[in-house]
């Protein structure tokens, strides 16, 4: 005898969540830096890799400091125990090297948004691409709906993001979105845990791939915007954010067991 037949749509979506809360994966197994290179990996195998440019950094555990890579290292480099800490001047208070000097932006966001626990900040082939028209990205497919709606765009290119006049512009583009577009740079995500921030890094690559698609073939339609509303919502929770993550760090192991320490 079947249950679920006459359940409206709502219904079902709360059950789903019910089931996925206790089915799907759990990430609190790995430390926060072991997070870090495996968002590294992953997002290195997913090219996000542009030289030595870019950077990932994560809430650490005193308030007002931060884990990041240092620079010289390369995204396909990053292991646990090579991370640096650092605090907002990005003085090094564990490990050896030194942090990107354009690391300062992440400060001035870290200290606008207390919601934010991690930052992905990549220049990836087609979101660079994308970012040279100087256009928004554009959220229409429904694989990319976490990101409708939360994706600010910054059509004027301050320049090399070293400064803190860099750090004032990004931090109040962005706002309380979950992630920017940069015009002639990148983009920067803001998310919740290092989980969310790796998968919605894995997105917009893939969204600024799609536009850039679509705009050469026709004109992009529009999303309607109460069911892209409910899409994003639908598909940007803690634990869909988690089970991403989680794909995404096995592929990564797959291909770089040398990230962390198992």
């Amino acid at each position: 005898m079947t249950e679920t037949f006459t359940a409206t749509k709502a219904e079902l979506m709360h059950r789903a969540q019910d089931l996925m809360r206790t089915h799907m994966a759990d990430t609190s197994s790995w430390t926060t830096r072991q997070k870090i290179a495996l968002t590294c990996r992953a997002l290195y195998d997913g090219g996000h890799d542009s030289g030595l440019a870019g950077q990932i950094t994560a809430r650490a555990e005193q308030p007002g400091t931060y884990y990041t890579q240092q620079l010289g290292l390369g995204f396909d480099e990053i292991t646990e125990e090579n991370l640096l800490l650092v605090d907002e001047d990005l003085q090094v208070l564990e490990g050896s090297g030194m942090a990107n000097p354009a690391n300062r932006f992440h400060s001035w966001i870290y200290r606008a948004r207390p919601d934010v626990q991690c930052i992905v900040h990549t220049h990836p082939f087609h979101v660079a691409a994308l970012s040279m028209l100087e256009v928004p990205l554009v959220v229409s497919q429904m694989d990319i709906a976490p990101l409708y709606d939360d994706c600010a765009f910054l059509p004027d290119w301050p320049g090399v993001p070293v400064g803190n006049e860099e750090g004032e512009i990004i931090s109040a583009a962005i706002g309380d979105k979950k992630a920017i577009l940069l015009a002639h740079h990148g983009h920067v995500v803001a998310g919740a845990s290092v989980e969310e921030a790796c998968s919605l890094a894995v997105l917009i690559e893939r969204a600024a791939k799609l536009q850039l698609t679509a705009m050469a073939a026709g004109t992009i339609a529009e999303l309607p915007e109460r069911l892209a509303r409910e899409a994003h919502d639908w598909t940007l929770t803690p634990r869909r954010s988690q089970a991403n993550f989680a794909y995404y760090a096995r592929r990564a192991l797959a291909r770089h067991p040398d990230a962390i320490n198992n």
